[in-house]
């Protein structure tokens, strides 16, 4: 299943974003930590590289991400040049004060009654920038909702009298290169739920927690993992809340819409489904790929002048 959105809203916020960006002096990209790669919107890092600003890279909603993943994931992209990364919880105030700190440090040049520092919060749907936005100004600006893209428009607010935060409506990307990445947004609902079927992500998802943590299905379902795939854990959670039909079958679209639930809302543990290994080796096996489909496409257009050319040699000329 490869799984695309991108509505006509988040076209025209990526042209706004583009030019808002040359009068930004920080981005503070809003992640998920349960996926921070994934989560990372190739479109922003595109247009904040070209006017060649800082960004701070927050992994939010850390409290339902697995720590150990999550300090691997900081030092990661602290490795990066002109980037800081923080992990918090957007809905913790001591977590969200340390933002304004740590953005000044990317951008010491400004934050003064004459050059206040300017700020562009972005990120994929549902990530948590309204939250965010929110937090930091201590009162409702922003309309924060659990459905994606409730954020529509660019809004200009005031942090005091030394920063300026520019709020931008989440944004996906035309094209998710990696199905998986595509399975990984929607399982953590950055996706529209007309995009997707929650039975095929679930079945995802539960794949992806037999390889990393099936002590954590077997603690809340109460069921044994061994030999199982993601098909037999969403019926095994069908059978454990007793979903059925009327005439006896499982209900697998309840089933999988309560365990996709469960992952979203921290009921199954602290989870995170990539780290910087398997992101690494995701990315080495797209481009044998893409090398094998080359070799190969060099290799048909080759034998196809070579059958032309036996076909010509005994033309007259």
């Amino acid at each position: 299943m490869s799984i695309q959105w991108f509505p006509g809203h988040m076209n025209a916020a990526r042209k706004k974003a583009a030019e808002a960006m040359e009068k930004v002096d920080l981005v503070i990209e809003v992640l998920d930590a349960r996926l921070p790669q994934a989560s990372c919107n190739p479109m922003i890092e595109q247009i904040r590289l070209f006017r060649q600003r800082p960004c701070l890279k927050i992994l939010n909603k850390s409290d339902l991400a697995d720590p150990a993943v999550t300090q691997a994931w900081i030092a990661h992209y602290n490795s990066q040049k002109n980037v800081n990364a923080v992990a918090l919880s957007c809905k913790k105030p001591s977590d969200v004060a340390k933002v304004p700190k740590l953005a000044l440090a990317l951008a010491s040049h400004r934050g003064t009654p004459l050059k206040p520092l300017r700020m562009m919060i972005m990120g994929i749907p549902n990530v948590g920038k309204s939250t965010l936005m929110n937090a930091l100004l201590k009162k409702r600006v922003a309309a924060v909702g659990d459905e994606p893209a409730v954020t529509k428009t660019q809004q200009r607010l005031y942090l005091g009298n030394n920063m300026v935060l520019i709020d931008t409506p989440g944004m996906l990307w035309p094209k998710i290169m990696h199905p998986s990445d595509g399975l990984m947004l929607a399982a953590s609902h950055a996706v529209g739920s007309n995009a997707l079927i929650e039975e095929e992500v679930a079945t995802f998802l539960a794949d992806e927690l037999l390889k990393r943590y099936p002590q954590l299905l077997a603690a809340r379902y109460g069921f044994k993992t061994e030999g199982m795939d993601g098909v037999a854990v969403v019926e095994g959670v069908a059978a454990k809340r007793g979903f059925r039909l009327k005439g006896g079958d499982f209900d697998y679209e309840k089933a999988a819409h309560t365990f996709l639930q469960d992952y979203r809302t921290g009921a199954l543990g602290r989870i995170t489904l990539e780290t910087p290994q398997t992101r690494a080796e995701l990315l080495a096996a797209y481009q044998e790929e893409l090398a094998i489909a080359a070799a190969e496409e060099a290799a048909e257009l080759a034998a196809a002048e070579a059958e032309e050319a036996e076909r010509n040699r005994g033309r007259p000329e």
